[in-house]
């Protein structure tokens, strides 16, 4: 056979372009890829754009800016790639495995190691790079769509559902805890990632080049160190291969062969570097929401109840796909209630899911595209779905943004065939689709819109707690966090009334989140933090005491306990004038830190008034050994004075002296 030349091979490019532009029926803009994907990737990115404003929030502590590691830069690279995701953050050994089967997502990690390396701290580049691969990731979908149909199927429908499914996805709100929340990178390149793979296997099948199987194994292995979930594609692929190009069995086998290669080498490393157990599910709450409180005790769900509250949260999948409202991003317990098939809810979703699976079966086995949408919703759903393995929370919006896809495909592919079949079994002309194009139009632009208002909220933690609260109010862990959230404001305050009325409303939700789970010890530590600033120390020390009661290790429950005592000795002191209850407190702070300065200069006051001149001695001398730099001329006129107080005039003076020494003008600026 001839070769044609490269000017030959241009001629017809150039030809079949000009061709699909000029489709029957249809507009040119409909049809011409170019054109398409930098709208879509345009769509995608400027979706997003006004993230590029927002700090970092929720869970970007974990990975970025509190991430021992993450803050290296590229010197944290050995150890992102060696350790659990979630070591760099707990920083001690052991605390990574709150979550049974722990996690390893090195990839995201190293993105922003290097952003870190490049830019510091800095959330605008986090946000930008994320809407940059969303709006990319929209670009991708639209193509493998096309390649998946064109061969097989009518150009209009391959245009109309590739375009559509590529819209919807771009503009659906459910996305937004992914693609504001820096930290969703994981999702966004495990799809990315992982669909280029299946997009570069059909690329390879198609055009019959061995070597492209080497390169879909490689972006499928980087999709799973982005994250796990990626793994549920190794189904897809050889299903996709049977729909869009009737692959036989044996086929479908080797199409699936660089999927469990790379599938392979990522179980092994990860078994390398977490273990191979999938560890026993948490005793905590916060990592195990199906627990239930039963005689002062929290003990497993029954059966039915576990499978009725995970049907529950399948249904509300279902619901936040077709109307995405209100989104929050806290489903933490008991956010989802405990449900059992008694309950309408859990009932009707079991049915609508079996419906599904039933239909995706049939209908995959018939080459249905609606069918294959369902089918690549459920399977990728199934992972997180907690019928296998418990992931730590009941759901999360984050969990539908790979299965989204699936579903986005399935709608768009059910609206084309209403359009077909009310023309009588053909589209061939543009304006038979006008009615289905209207709908799906409203749609985008009304999903549009709630996108934008809620990439608002992911603005910082304090709007995004104080605003999903009114969302999530039975969850314990949002309202213990917008507890401490106003806290944190409360102390930036400087007006005294608006501080203690923003500790008021730390205190009722704080309470609120105890309401919910009375073992949240976390819940205890704020709610110690914020009565010590009320000074209210009683009710302080009472909260400590019962976190410590909890766990006798929780080092900053006793940390804060201590300083409280202090903060309370000298509260009764300095603005009470009850000198016993402030000894009383001092005392105590002294037993939980004897080395702290200020602890023990202030028991050196107390005693001196009090006449209890020796041992005001004793604390003054203690002192001046303790005593930094700048505090060592204070020190020692403190200890003169107590010697003075006693009696020994000779050693005050001499004190005294030692004091002048250091600071010429001690006696002037002594408290």
């Amino acid at each position: 056979m001839a070769r044609q030349n490269p000017q030959q091979v241009r001629k017809k490019t150039t030809s079949t372009r000009s061709q699909s532009k000029q489709l029957p029926g249809m507009p040119a803009w409909f049809v011409d890829l170019r054109l398409q994907s930098w709208a879509l990737f345009a769509l995608g990115f400027l979706l997003y754009a006004n993230t590029l404003k927002n700090d970092f929030a929720q869970d970007d502590a974990i990975v970025i800016y509190d991430n021992e590691f993450t803050q290296q830069g590229l010197a944290g690279v050995d150890e992102i790639l060696r350790y659990d995701t979630f070591r760099g953050f707990f920083k001690v050994e052991g605390k990574e495995k709150l979550v049974a089967g722990g996690r390893y997502r090195p990839l995201s990690l190293l993105t922003f190691a290097l952003e870190v390396e490049l830019f510091g701290l800095n959330p605008k580049v986090g946000h930008f790079v994320n809407a940059l691969l969303f709006g990319l990731t929209v670009v991708l979908l639209y193509r493998l769509v096309l390649m998946w149909m064109r061969p097989d199927r009518s150009v209009h429908a391959a245009y109309w559902i590739a375009l559509g499914t590529a819209v919807l996805f771009a503009v659906h709100p459910i996305h937004t805890e992914v693609v504001a929340n820096i930290k969703g990178r994981d999702e966004i390149l495990a799809l990315l990632l992982g669909m280029s793979a299946i997009y570069v296997s059909f690329w390879t099948y198609d055009r019959k080049k061995t070597w492209g199987y080497v390169l879909a194994a490689l972006l499928f292995f980087l999709a799973l160190l982005s994250k796990e979930n990626a793994i549920t594609l190794v189904a897809l692929a050889p299903l996709a291969f049977f729909l869009f190009r009737r692959a036989k069995p044996a086929a479908m086998v080797g199409q699936a062969l660089p999927y469990l290669a790379s599938s392979l080498v990522f179980l092994l490393i990860r078994g390398a570097v977490l273990g191979w157990s999938l560890g026993e599910p948490s005793g905590e709450l916060m990592n195990n929401p199906f627990l239930k409180l039963e005689g002062g005790q929290y003990v497993p769900f029954s059966s039915g109840e576990k499978l009725a509250t995970i049907f529950y949260t399948l249904g509300k999948y279902l619901q936040l796909l077709v109307f995405p409202h209100p989104l929050t991003h806290d489903y933490y317990p008991r956010h989802i209630a405990i449900m059992t098939f008694t309950d309408w809810q859990s009932a009707l979703s079991l049915l609508v899911y079996l419906a599904m699976a039933g239909y995706a079966a049939w209908g995959c086995w018939r080459r249905k595209l609606t069918a294959f949408g369902l089918a690549f919703y459920l399977i990728t759903l199934s992972i997180v779905s907690n019928l296998a393995v418990v992931v730590g929370v009941n759901m999360s919006e984050r969990f539908a943004y790979l299965p989204s896809f699936g579903f986005c495909l399935a709608a768009v592919a059910f609206l084309y065939a209403l359009a077909s079949k009310r023309a009588g079994g053909s589209i061939t002309h543009f304006r038979q689709l006008r009615a289905v194009s209207g709908a799906l139009l409203l749609v985008a632009v009304l999903f549009a819109a709630k996108t934008m208002m809620r990439n608002a909220v992911w603005k910082d933690n304090y709007t995004l707690f104080t605003t999903d609260v009114a969302v999530s109010a039975q969850s314990a862990k949002l309202q213990n966090s917008v507890g401490g959230e106003l806290i944190q404001k409360a102390l930036s305050t400087k007006e005294e009334p608006q501080r203690t009325k923003l500790l008021q409303e730390a205190v009722e939700h704080l309470k609120k989140a105890l309401e919910i789970h009375p073992y949240y010890k976390n819940a205890y530590l704020l709610l110690g933090n914020a009565h010590n600033y009320l000074q209210q120390y009683e009710e302080a020390v009472q909260y400590f005491q019962q976190a410590l009661k909890l766990d006798p290790n929780y080092g900053e429950a006793q940390n804060n306990l201590a300083i409280t005592y202090r903060d309370a000795g000298r509260y009764y002191g300095e603005k009470m004038g009850d000198l016993r209850q402030a000894e009383k407190y001092l005392r105590l702070a002294y037993q939980e830190m004897p080395d702290d300065y200020e602890t023990v200069r202030l028991l050196g006051i107390a005693c001196g008034i009090q006449g209890k001149h020796q041992e005001a001695i004793t604390f003054f001398t203690r002192a001046v050994e303790m005593a930094p730099q700048t505090a060592k001329a204070q020190a020692l006129l403190n200890l003169g004075n107590a010697y003075y107080q006693a009696g020994d005039e000779a050693a005050g003076a001499e004190y005294h002296r030692q004091a002048q020494a250091i600071d010429p003008n001690v006696f002037e600026n002594r408290n």
